[in-house]
């Protein structure tokens, strides 16, 4: 089928709504909430939004924006309905989601805390990227960082209880000043999370899970820390609260979902006029381990894992997909490619995945399989109709090299040796840092202030604490390109 995102409008296409759902023969009554999902975007829509519809057993969700409120006006518009499609090599298959009940923006901060106070709510599900916790360089919550304390000043100055009755107007990112308390209500989706959990503390309305779906390793110990540590800031009985009632789930998650804007004709084929689709590729992947204390959806029905112990697989998804990507975030782009698929029929850029995976599988266990998922991965790296641009994937790129080819490189260095390949990521990271390509980066101005220094190399080693030896140091220095 045609790739177009620009398609013709088609006679027999109707817009995609509830009740011309209902007039088609589709159920399309919209579930009642019971999981609030915060950083609403296309991989949420591709992947937990999928699991739950998969699942079938009437969970539905009230999704919010993150940075951004727009993602929430289209699928408002359509009853937070949207077309799937789901892009092989060769086809498109449309699937329209029915899973999302309500589509909200972020700064709702009153029907945030109103669902979170609801004992029928069970589930809290995050995806708002490694940058959205706001972690400092130890892995815990920056209390230095300008919106973490705003949160702080909006939620003190209302009190935790109240934070919800807010007005919505008072939507800001952060830069509140001191003064503008009043008006002021949390803007990181981890203040308006606490808001609303002090909001079902005082209702009574029992435990709650709260599942991390981003690429950060222990991604749910990650959680536990930002949200009691700035819970603690504000009250110490609510950081006890949360730490009694809230359950912290760890997953990997995985499935390409690359950015993408209009329509397609393959939905407007299949009868309906979206202005919210997704793309996304066949491939999906869901792995979790912690409790759901109020219950959750039969994900398991829908192929997700439940496991004692997810850090194999955390890694290995971390590792070999994530860490990929990075590396050919930072090489493709030098050698003028734009997306995943072309960096990756480069012999270059495929020699310096390719040598990096080899290098990764010795730091996963023996149980892990590792063989097929490479060879998956190399079709779905290869898959042309997937447009996954590489600026898309360089964003916040120093935190992502710091997680996922820095741990690599120290585990090999400790074990003796040389972690060559490590070394050439790393290189073309920094060289593409010296050489000032820009993408969007909330420690852009700690890596130019390094890149700049004396010795740019060591610096930004430093940086993304890389700096693990001296022989190391030097390696990665002769692979710089200048």
């Amino acid at each position: 089928m045609s790739d177009s995102t620009s398609a013709a409008p088609a006679a027999s296409a109707l817009a995609l709504t509830r009740a011309n759902l209902a007039a088609a023969g589709i159920p399309a009554d919209p579930n009642p909430v019971r999981i609030v999902h915060l950083g609403l975007g296309a991989f949420h829509r591709a992947h937990q939004a999928w699991y739950t519809q998969r699942a079938g057993d009437g969970w539905g969700i009230a999704a919010f924006t993150g940075r951004s409120p727009r993602a929430a006006a289209p699928l408002a518009a359509q009853d937070g309905l949207y077309a799937l499609v789901v892009r092989s090599a060769d086809d498109d298959a449309v699937e329209i989601m029915t899973a999302i009940s309500e589509a909200r923006d972020g700064a709702d901060l009153t029907r945030l805390v109103e669902l979170l106070a609801d004992p029928a709510v069970g589930v809290v599900t995050l995806t708002i990227t490694e940058a959205g916790y706001r972690l400092d360089g130890q892995g815990g919550l920056d209390l230095a960082d300008p919106d973490v304390q705003a949160d702080l000043r909006a939620l003190r100055a209302a009190g935790v209880e109240a934070a919800g009755a807010q007005s919505e107007g008072a939507q800001h990112e952060g830069a509140q000043s001191a003064g503008d308390t009043d008006a002021a209500a949390p803007g990181t989706p981890l203040g308006r999370l606490v808001a609303g959990l002090a909001a079902r503390r005082a209702a009574g309305a029992g435990p709650i899970a709260v599942v991390s779906c981003d690429n950060i390793p222990a991604n749910g110990d990650v959680t536990r820390r930002a949200v009691t540590g700035l819970a603690a800031q504000v009250e110490e009985s609510l950081a006890a609260w949360v730490a009694d009632n809230v359950s912290f789930v760890s997953t990997s998650v995985d499935r390409i979902t690359p950015a993408h804007h209009g329509e397609v004709d393959a939905v407007i084929a299949a009868g309906w006029h979206d202005q919210a689709t997704v793309i996304t590729e066949p491939f999906a992947d869901w792995v979790l381990e912690g409790d759901f204390p109020a219950g959750r959806p039969a994900w398991h029905d829908a192929g997700a894992r439940f496991v004692d112990d997810i850090g194999p697989w955390e890694d290995r998804k971390l590792w070999l997909l994530n860490g990929a990507h990075t590396i050919l975030s930072v090489a493709g782009p030098a050698r003028g490619h734009t997306t995943v698929s072309d960096a990756f029929a480069d012999p270059d850029c495929r020699a310096l995945v390719d040598a990096f995976w080899a290098e990764a599988v010795t730091c996963l266990p023996d149980d892990v399989e590792t063989v097929d998922y490479r060879r998956h991965l190399a079709e779905r790296f290869a898959n042309a109709r997937i447009v996954h641009r590489l600026d898309q994937i360089a964003a916040e790129v120093t935190t992502k090299v710091r997680y996922r080819i820095t741990p690599i490189a120290t585990r090999l260095r400790a074990r003796g040796e040389d972690a060559a390949a490590c070394a050439d990521a790393l290189a073309a990271w920094i060289t593409a840092a010296v050489a000032g390509i820009a993408s969007p980066d909330r420690e852009a101005a700690d890596v130019a202030a390094a890149a700049s220094g004396s010795d740019p190399v060591e610096a930004l080693l430093r940086l993304v604490g890389a700096d693990i030896d001296q022989e190391f140091t030097a390696r990665v220095r002769a692979r710089v390109r200048t």
